[in-house]
């Protein structure tokens, strides 16, 4: 018969704590949400149009938020897109990357875990980023009326 491990000396066992765990994915979601209500932020305060949040956590990896917003011209899309920028760095995240901000028809922001779009409005019905993330999350209500 084999004799049971041996505890180390002086040491009882007991399950490690996920406590310190927890800790860090507390204050990641903090860093998230304070993010989150940064961007909005930055968008309200430069009159972003048709602002729209998407949850994709579940869906995808590459980020926990998806926001969507118009801006009226390339110039108004590429100051929204720098506005969110200005509030991301102030809220201590710097972007991991821009894109587009020479055409301005589409400015992708990318903060990690959140990532902003601003596009015309044109370029935004093209390419329907809302329905393309949303499907199945919201059954219309004709669908649930049968």
């Amino acid at each position: 018969m084999a004799s049971p491990a041996k505890k180390p000396s002086g040491a009882p066992a007991r399950p490690r704590s996920t406590s310190r765990s927890r800790k860090k994915e507390t204050v990641a979601i903090d860093q998230v949400e304070h993010l989150r209500q940064q961007v909005m932020v930055a968008l309200d305060e430069l009159k972003a149009k048709d602002v729209r949040e998407i949850d994709v956590r579940g869906k995808t990896s590459i980020a926990d938020f998806l926001v969507i917003a118009s801006g009226t011209s390339t110039r108004h899309v590429k100051s929204i897109a720098d506005e969110v920028v200005r509030y991301a760095k102030q809220a201590g995240m710097m972007p991991l990357g821009v894109e587009g901000q020479r055409d301005a028809d589409w400015v992708l922001v990318d903060l990690g875990d959140i990532i902003v779009h601003v596009m015309l409005p044109r370029i935004r019905e093209f390419y329907g980023l809302e329905r393309l993330w949303t499907v199945g999350d919201d059954l219309p209500a004709a669908a649930n009326a049968d």
